[in-house]
């Protein structure tokens, strides 16, 4: 059975990222508010706006995972299907996290050696 990643835009402007096995089902349970102690519960309505079929329940969880921790930048430009806007991004990143904690050019020679 396939599974699916997909991302709500909420009333609140907020993104949530989910993984399941029937999207139209699911998309029915956010819309409802069937279960109230979900993130998207006091954020209805909510609307889809990304969804992408993952080969296994195991992928679909790795995906969705993954995708929780990106930026709010990043997620939107998965949406717009932007995949060089997200390297774009992706190296922005590492710059600034370089740029924050530098490795001398001496020590990455003696890690390397």
């Amino acid at each position: 059975m396939p599974y699916c990643v997909y991302i709500l835009h909420c009333a609140d402007g907020s993104y949530y990222t989910g993984s399941t096995f029937d999207l139209s089902i699911r998309l029915f349970e956010h819309q409802e508010g069937s279960v109230p102690s979900v993130y998207t519960y006091s954020r209805r309505p909510v609307k889809l706006v990304w969804a992408e079929e993952a080969k296994s329940k195991r992928e679909a969880r790795l995906f969705e995972h993954q995708v929780k921790g990106w930026s709010r930048k990043k997620k939107e430009a998965l949406i717009r299907g932007d995949i060089e806007g997200i390297h774009k991004i992706v190296s922005e990143e590492r710059k600034r996290r370089e740029k924050k904690n530098p490795v001398s050019e001496r020590n990455r020679n003696e890690v390397e050696v």
